[in-house]
């Protein structure tokens, strides 16, 4: 805190100076008028979100939960009593986006028993330390993908109260899908018929979902599909839909689906050049808005790489918020990485990939980060910066799109983008900040030394100052 208070009166003095010197000096932009507490985060290098170059030696002033204003050292000055935060030699940006996540499940190997074992434990226990887990490594948001109804809006709502600490989260409740698979009834919904197909949109809707989740939709009549997507629609929720085979994305964008999710379970070593065809068809339709789309990468490309290296399972933070029998469980079914069924396929599938990644780029999607965080091996404190790292690392994005992918462009597909997803006036203080050039070696994103969301500051824990 001493060095905040000498950044502080540094800053100040700095703008005093130029003041003085009147047209020999540039003009500094006055900070507005303060309505709350007053942050001021000095010195970083300010990745925006959006598409400009970044802001060398930035000032970024926090009144209260929003971001009041944003500019450089030298022209915005640094209110009185505002509290300073040195952000020299780091990368600033907003606070990540993960579009794909899981918050019942966290990371064990054997789904059945997951659930039998601690399902009474998903509301208390489980999804609330899934959430702080996404925030305390940078992600301020995130999309959950699958859950029971009520424990879904519960935790969402009580993290959006204040009264517990997370990423914000954009709920889809149950899955829905022609039938649910064996005891998992509380979390995936069965639609017989195009009335049912209605009725159970109708009533997740009712409850407070901020999106409908589709799975194994061409296991359904084609008029139930197209009965979940109109009402959902009609309520005004987007509606994500897995794209394992192709079968599912054929129907999902015949009948309008807003989000693909995955890159797929076959191992055909690229999508049907139908698809490819339709997909062209629809992105070129700007009056439909993007065509989104979550490729769920990292998991497959990693995996290898982590059953060989598994020190990456032994990290702690990981265990944050968790019971030590929970912990213990969740080691006890990663002990054989090689042996996990979930990852059988992965050998075969894994070379199609970067194939995929290309076609879905070349024919207009926008793609957004996700990372299925919570499947086997794959943990919430993890999952996004790998996606990133190998989005930038292994397939060749530029880290700027990177960064849009997990910043600016999941806000405007959630509609939030007037509150969130880039640094600028007015928005929530949703921002990161990391030691070192992201732009240049984004696997930094792995270890992040500054969270603050809503313009309360998590990382690093300020009552430790």
């Amino acid at each position: 805190m001493a060095f905040s208070r000498r950044w502080q009166a540094g800053v100040l003095c700095v703008t005093g100076a130029l003041l003085a010197l009147g047209d020999a000096a540039p003009a500094v932009q006055r900070a507005p008028a303060s309505t709350g507490r007053l942050t001021a985060l000095v010195g970083g290098t300010l990745v925006d979100g959006y598409a400009g170059p970044p802001i060398r030696n930035s000032v970024i002033l926090i009144d209260g939960e929003r971001i009041s204003a944003v500019g450089q050292v030298g022209s915005l000055s640094v209110p009185s009593g505002a509290e300073v935060i040195s952000t020299e030699g780091m990368t600033v940006l907003p606070g990540l986006w993960d579009m794909h996540v899981h918050t019942m499940i966290a990371g064990h190997a054997d789904y059945d028993h997951w659930d039998k074992a601690y399902a009474p434990q998903f509301e208390s226990v489980i999804m609330p330390a899934a959430a702080r887990q996404l925030l305390m490594a940078g992600v301020t948001s995130a999309r959950d993908l699958g859950g029971p109804l009520e424990a879904s809006i519960n935790v969402r709502d009580r993290i959006n109260r204040g009264e517990m600490p997370g990423a914000t989260l954009y709920v889809s409740g149950p899955f829905i899908q022609h039938e649910p698979y064996p005891n998992t009834e509380a979390y995936r919904w069965g639609v017989q018929g195009p009335a049912d197909a209605h009725a159970k949109v109708r009533a997740i809707a009712a409850a407070g979902v901020d999106v409908v989740k589709l799975i194994d939709q061409d296991l359904m009549t084609i008029d139930e599909v197209r009965a979940v997507v109109d009402e959902a629609h009609r309520r005004g929720k987007p509606v994500v839909a897995h794209a394992h085979r192709p079968e599912e994305i054929r129907r999902g964008l015949s009948l309008g689906v807003d989000c693909f999710e995955h890159t797929g379970l076959a191992t055909a070593p690229a999508y049907p050049d139908d698809i490819i065809d339709a997909i062209r068809e629809r992105t070129a339709k700007m009056a439909l808005g993007p065509l989104y789309w979550t490729p769920t990468i990292e998991g497959l490309l990693n995996y290898e790489y982590l059953r060989d290296n598994p020190e990456a399972l032994d990290d702690p933070a990981w265990h944050e918020g968790l019971p030590e029998p929970i912990v213990a469980d969740i080691r006890r079914s990663l002990e054989h990485p090689d042996r996990l069924p979930y990852f059988q396929l992965t050998a075969a599938r894994r070379p199609t990939l970067a194939r995929k990644f290309k076609q879905l780029r070349e024919a207009g999607v926008t793609l957004l980060v996700g990372t299925d965080s919570g499947i086997p091996m794959n943990f919430h404190t993890q999952s996004t910066w790998r996606e990133l790292d190998a989005w930038v690392s292994t397939l060749g994005v530029d880290p700027i799109t990177a960064i849009r992918a997990a910043t600016y462009w999941p806000s405007v597909a959630m509609k939030v983008d007037r509150d969130v997803g880039t640094v600028s006036p007015g928005k929530y203080a949703d921002i990161i900040a990391v030691r070192g050039d992201v732009l240049r070696y984004i696997a930094l994103l792995q270890r992040v030394d500054i969270v603050i969301k809503r313009g309360v500051r998590y990382r690093p824990d300020p009552s430790r100052h």
